[in-house]
C-alpha cells in the first residue's frame, strides 16, 4: 500500500501482477482493514470483525461491507480466495 496525498492505493507487487486498471484506491477505512490484515490469512469475517471493533456499526452492514471489499481484492488479484 501507497500513500498518495490523502489517498491509500495498492497494486500487487511484481511484474506479474503490474496491470493498472488493477491498481485499487482505499478510503481510511479500507486502509486501515488492509493493514490489519497484510501478510496474514483472512477472510470477510476478519475484516468483519476488525470494522467492529473499531467503528459503531451494525453487524449487518459490516458483514456486507467486509465481504464486497473482499470481492475487489479478489477480483484485482490483490489477495487469493
Amino acid at each position: 500500500m501507497r500513500t498518495l496525498g490523502k489517498e491509500y492505493i495498492i497494486v500487487g507487487e511484481g511484474l506479474a501482477q503490474t496491470n493498472f486498471n488493477k491498481m485499487i484506491s482505499l478510503n481510511g477505512t479500507a486502509a486501515y482493514l488492509w493493514e490489519s490484515v497484510e501478510g496474514k490469512d483472512f477472510n470477510a469475517d476478519d475484516l468483519k470483525d476488525l470494522l467492529l471493533e473499531k467503528y459503531e456499526v451494525e453487524e449487518e452492514v459490516a458483514a456486507r461491507d467486509a465481504k464486497a471489499l473482499l470481492e475487489k481484492w479478489v477480483e484485482a488479484g490483490l489477495v487469493a480466495e
